[in-house]
């Protein structure tokens, strides 16, 4: 392995486990005169993917650019059970028929970022998990200590907290890592949430005699979300979708904090590496502008997830509805009076905003309209509770900095 591809394979990973692990498997690899078997475990509980998974999906495209073999793990099994990772409650099971469902939309949505019809195997790990007897589980629990489970963050809280968890929860690292044995893999990818189970699939493999010093483990950064404090997340609500419109895409990166600067042109964007340091080093130095970074950032991940028209006309679009002055001039979304099925007669504002917004949550929609964020035929309204005496065609709403609707028959 030449010195510039071990550098593009290492750039921008947070831990290797061990340090020198990636250079070994590599060495081995060209040894063996094989490619390296890459396991990205994927569940299908959250079938829509944002920029978050997307840091680990660029670093997976750089392997399979170098020749090694992706092999996508669909935790059907595993996602009968509910891995609590990062969570502070048990996490819901899933029908079969909705993990399969699930997991199509994840393969669909990943090939945005990764070819998935080359070097890449799609394996579901039920294949293998079905046919254990209750012997084997046996054995595959004798592998480890509960005192090894409890080293896991979650778990500790919450038995700290005397929040309940539940033995299928503590079987589940181990199901996880048994995925490694079973798939005889040579790197286990994952975010840092999921670097303990990762590392269990490193203890098993080594406990079943399967390889002397077991899997690799890399994970990849965890990008904070539009709220810049927590990673993203659909059900914190502060994501950006890789099937999000291109209008949305800019809209959301240009809410982002100025702080988030910095990771957001790391992880996000293609730019070169050196044209990365080049844009962090003008946003420590304070000589941009941050509204014009995040212009750039906010174009390049439109161009990436959409094409460089969309990017353009996205902007164009950004630029007219929060950059330009006057309510009048904006672009309203034609929106059916009989598509929002609600009363027409002294109708609360909180109820058409919700109707005009469904993905959104009631509580962060009146936050909104008593923030003043929320404006009727130009006029701004911070009162969730005002009364529309006469709903009809010819009204229009605004709603956020983004948001414009017309009401239509």
């Amino acid at each position: 392995m030449d010195a510039k591809t071990l550098k593009k394979l290492k750039h921008g990973i947070e831990t290797i486990v061990p340090a020198n692990g990636l250079e070994e498997k590599l060495k081995l690899a060209e040894k063996e005169k094989r490619p390296l078997i890459i396991k990205f475990g994927m569940d299908p509980t959250a079938p829509d993917l944002h920029l978050g998974h997307a840091v680990a999906f660029k670093k997976l495209r750089d392997f399979q650019e170098a020749g090694h073999e992706i092999h996508l793990l669909v935790g059907d099994f595993t996602a009968c059970i509910g891995d609590p990772t990062g969570r502070n409650t048990t996490r819901p099971p899933l029908t079969a028929e909705e993990v399969q469902k699930n997991a199509q939309t994840y393969i669909e949505q990943m090939d945005k970022v990764i070819d998935t019809k080359k070097n890449v195997k799609i394996l579901f790990n039920g294949a293998w998990l079905n046919k254990m007897t209750f012997a084997d589980v046996i054995k595959l629990l004798g592998k480890a200590t509960l005192a090894q489970m409890m080293q896991r963050e979650d778990f500790a809280n919450r038995f700290e907290n005397n929040i309940p968890i539940s033995l299928h929860e503590l079987v589940y690292p181990m199901v996880q890592g048994y995925d490694s044995v079973a798939m005889n893999c040579d790197i286990e990818f994952g975010g840092r949430d999921q670097l303990f189970n990762c590392l269990v699939g490193k203890t098993l493999q080594e406990a079943f005699g399967q390889k002397e010093v077991g899997q690799t483990v890399i994970s990849m950064p965890l990008l904070r979300g539009l709220d810049g404090v927590m990673k993203m997340s659909k059900s914190k609500g502060n994501y950006i979708g890789l099937t999000d419109t291109a209008n949305d895409m800019y809209g959301k990166t240009m809410s982002i904090p100025d702080d988030l600067l910095p990771e957001w042109i790391e992880l996000t964007t293609d730019f070169t590496p050196e044209e990365k340091a080049n844009m962090i080093a003008d946003y420590k130095n304070g000589t941009v502008n941050p509204m014009e970074l995040k212009k750039k950032v906010a174009f390049d991940i439109v161009r990436q997830y959409h094409s460089e028209e969309a990017a353009q006309a996205a902007e164009a679009f950004f630029y007219q509805q929060v950059q330009q002055k006057g309510f009048d001039i904006k672009a309203f979304e034609p929106i059916s009076l009989s598509k929002l099925s609600l009363s027409t007669q002294n109708i609360g504002l909180l109820n058409v905003v919700s109707a005009l917004q469904p993905n959104e949550s009631k509580s962060a929609l009146r936050r909104l309209i008593e923030s003043g964020a929320v404006s009727l035929n130009g006029d701004k309204i911070t009162d969730p509770y005002f009364k529309i005496e006469n709903l009809k065609k010819g009204i229009k709403i605004k709603i956020g900095k983004r948001h414009f609707y017309e009401l239509i028959d």
